[in-house]
Order: C-alpha cells, then sequence, then structure tokens
C-alpha cells in the first residue's frame, strides 16, 4: 500500500521541516501516532505507537523507526521500520519532502506499508481520515508560531 498527501502552508520550508524531521513531534499534529519515544541506544530512532479507531473498534501497532535520511538543506526525511529483535517484519517507509517557494511550503509525504494489517481498504480509510485532520492540526501549528 502506498498512500501520497500533500500540504500547502504559508511559512518557510524550515519552519514546516521541523514538524515532520522528529517522530517525536508527529503526536503534535497526527492523532495516528500515540506516541513516538526516543530509542535511547540509538539517536535517530524512535518506538512509535500508531492507534487508529473505526467505530468502536481500535487497533494499535508498535514499531521501532529509524531515521535513515535527514537532510536540512533539501527539507527530506526518510523513517524506515528497522526492528532488532532477529525476525522479519513488513516494511513501513515514510518519507517527507518540503519546498518553499516565495516563502509558501509545500509539504509531500509519501507512506508505503508492505504487510497485511487491516485488510479490506480499512488502513486506507484510516489514513485518509487522519491525513485530512493531520492536515488541520499541522497548518494551525505552523500558523500559531508566525
Amino acid at each position: 500500500m502506498d498512500i501520497h498527501a500533500t500540504l500547502e502552508a504559508p511559512c518557510t520550508a524550515d519552519a514546516l521541516f521541523a514538524h515532520v524531521d522528529d517522530l517525536a513531534r508527529y503526536s503534535e499534529w497526527t492523532t495516528l501516532v500515540h506516541r513516538a519515544d526516543a530509542d535511547p541506544a540509538d539517536a535517530q530512532a524512535w518506538q512509535v505507537e500508531l492507534r487508529a479507531r473505526m467505530g468502536p473498534l481500535a487497533r494499535s501497532k508498535r514499531l521501532r523507526m529509524s531515521r535513515t535520511l535527514r537532510d536540512p538543506h533539501t527539507h527530506v526525511a526518510v523513517f524506515e521500520r528497522t526492528e532488532i529483535d532477529g525476525k522479519h517484519h513488513s516494511p513501513w517507509v515514510l518519507r517527507a519532502q518540503v519546498d518553499e517557494v516565495d516563502g509558501a511550503s509545500t509539504l509531500r509525504m509519501h507512506l508505503h506499508y508492505g504487510g497485511a494489517l487491516w485488510t479490506g481498504g480499512v488502513l486506507e480509510r484510516v489514513l485518509a481520515d487522519q491525513i485530512t485532520s493531520g492536515r488541520e492540526r499541522l497548518l494551525a501549528l505552523v500558523n500559531s508560531r508566525r
């Protein structure tokens, strides 16, 4: 599954990138990331708990994600699932890129998930809802710091 989303924001690329290059900040603007705690053994890794609700049902997933690329000059960050338990796990890859033109920025995010959790389009529906509400919250955060 591949999900693409964009956001237009009235701020600099640096200001917007600050919200997407650190997984610990994601819970400020998306409820899908319930928490993301820095891994004390690796400064580029987080223990992430994802939570989603569909009606009366809730589902959670814990993963270890590592930032495999961070370029503050081009405003690109890539996070990949990197479990260290020796077992095979489905891939999760999140890529965020911010471009700036005339003081306004565009965030492009791409999430790749290669597993079978939440079949039948459930994950896609949950993510679509999260993208919509996350855009609003992220814009509010960016606008509050202007």
